[in-house]
């Protein structure tokens, strides 16, 4: 099954989409990875859809990647004495952390690390930004604050502090126990939530030991004052604008996530652009025109992939949400303005040997118009290193291990196969004719462009560029 668009679709399963049935249509409609909420639904839950993605995967012979999103560390407020209170603009309310039921003026915030984080003049967000409390004073035990915009405040409403890098772990216990579990299923992809700091990601990749990627979530301003560290540690990036929606102004989220989508081309990570890209199809056939254009201007800017939240988990129309993303980045990538917004913003090869090769692999492509590339690898470098360019001709992905594969199809452009290891220039060059030919990319008479590292089968060593031409099999 080859898909005609470049980038790619991630759909998160839940409720409405755990049967084989919906889960094969989704795949068929156009999602190559699945994503695994940990926020949501039991162990048993996860597993019992690893399995039939698994059994999807083998019937329909491609790759499909399975990505586990961690809850990460929530922040919550704890109960008032009636389940609510109405807090007014102007009057001050005091977050402490006597554990009784709270009232009009005070209640429980059941997290002691805050207390020494926050300082006068910062701001405090409940209920995902609906009350916003400015800091008047903090001490050990009590954060007194002035109501900025009068609300109803209720039980166990979310914390945000979006002035400070707080001083909690990425990893909860509660994660720490999702993480082993997910590994043991063997995901591809742990998607790390409220990354502040590289040192967030390095405690994850530490545990993670390269049995999958590590994917950071950026949802906390606190992140962007390191941004180019954060990308550089991690194996791929997700602009999760749901936190960071609510952390910074609704005006700012469009110009940082340009500056992260060109921050991971510049590294050559995939990004993925998330949150509410077709939320009214939650309840509706048919998403609105902005929300059409919003998954259209990511794929614009030359995101890896664009993904769907509760549209494919719980909504009332999971396939015809994929389907119709795959139907809007396919039109975009048909816009002859596409290919050259996507050139304009091309970044320089970095000074090393992959990106030399596919900086050239991309130069071939334009000059004399190869159909398609072709990339060996054995750990995925090679193909992320072409990707990087993003080169007018699709990329086919040739490694022989399957985890890899699977991985590479969150990867802009990569179409991913499993085959096995080749021993020479010859044997690389005829099983890449092959390979392409099967796979319906190439007719006899055209010309690939090869990469590929040697030796044969060590990771990292891009080295070689080879062209060829398709002859009758």
């Amino acid at each position: 099954m080859r898909r005609e668009r470049k980038a790619k679709i991630v759909a998160t399963l839940g409720p409405a989409s755990s049967e084989r049935s919906t889960i094969q249509a989704l795949f068929e409609a156009g999602a190559d990875v699945f994503r695994f909420n940990f926020s949501h639904g039991s162990h048993a839950d996860h597993q019992r859809r690893h399995a039939l993605v698994r059994e999807i995967e083998k019937d329909l012979g491609r790759p499909i990647a399975i990505l586990a999103d961690l809850q990460g560390p929530k922040l919550r407020i704890g109960q008032f004495s009636g389940g609510k209170v109405n807090v007014s603009a102007g009057a001050e309310f005091v977050l402490d952390q006597n554990p009784d039921q709270g009232d009009a003026t005070r209640v429980c915030l059941p997290h002691p690390e805050l207390f020494a984080a926050v300082t006068a003049g910062q701001s405090l967000l409940l209920d995902d930004g609906k009350i916003r409390l400015e800091v008047l004073a903090s001490s050990d035990t009590a954060i007194r604050t002035r109501v900025v915009n009068s609300g109803v405040l209720s039980d166990r409403k979310g914390v945000n502090v979006p002035d400070a890098v707080l001083p909690i772990p990425a990893l909860t216990t509660k994660d720490r126990q999702d993480l082993e579990f997910a590994l043991d299923l063997g995901v591809d992809w742990i998607a790390l939530s409220f990354v502040q700091r590289p040192e967030d990601v390095k405690e994850a990749q530490a545990i993670v030991n390269g049995r999958a990627g590590v994917l950071s979530k950026l949802e906390k301003p606190a992140a962007l004052d390191r941004l180019e560290e954060i990308v550089a540690a991690s194996d791929a990036v997700m602009v999760a604008r749901g936190d960071l929606g609510v952390e910074l102004p609704p005006e700012r989220v469009p110009g940082v996530q340009k500056r992260i989508v060109r921050m991971c081309r510049k590294h050559g990570k995939p990004v993925v652009v998330a949150t509410q890209m077709l939320e009214s199809m939650i309840s509706a056939p048919v998403p609105t025109r902005a929300e059409a254009s919003d998954v259209a201007n990511a794929v614009y800017e030359g995101a890896d992939a664009v993904m769907l939240s509760a549209e494919s988990a719980s909504g009332a129309y999971p396939v015809q949400a994929v389907a119709l993303m795959h139907r809007i980045i396919s039109e975009v990538e048909r816009d002859p303005y596409y290919q050259a917004l996507i050139d304009a913003q091309h970044e320089a090869p970095l000074p090393n040997k992959g990106d030399a090769i596919c900086a050239a692999l991309r130069d071939v492509t334009q000059i004399i118009g190869v159909v398609a590339t072709v990339t060996y690898t054995t750990s995925g470098h090679s193909s992320l290193r072409a990707a990087r360019e993003r080169p007018a001709a699709p990329i086919v992905s040739i490694t022989p291990n399957r985890d890899t594969a699977r991985r590479l199809a969150l990867a802009w452009g990569v179409h991913s196969t499993v085959s096995p290891d080749v021993h020479s220039v010859d044997e690389m060059v005829a099983a890449a004719c092959r390979i392409a030919l099967r796979e319906g990319f190439v007719k006899p008479g055209d010309q690939i462009a090869i990469a590929a590292g040697t030796p044969f089968g060590q990771p990292g060593t891009t080295n070689l560029l080879r062209l060829a031409e398709i002859w009758p099999q």
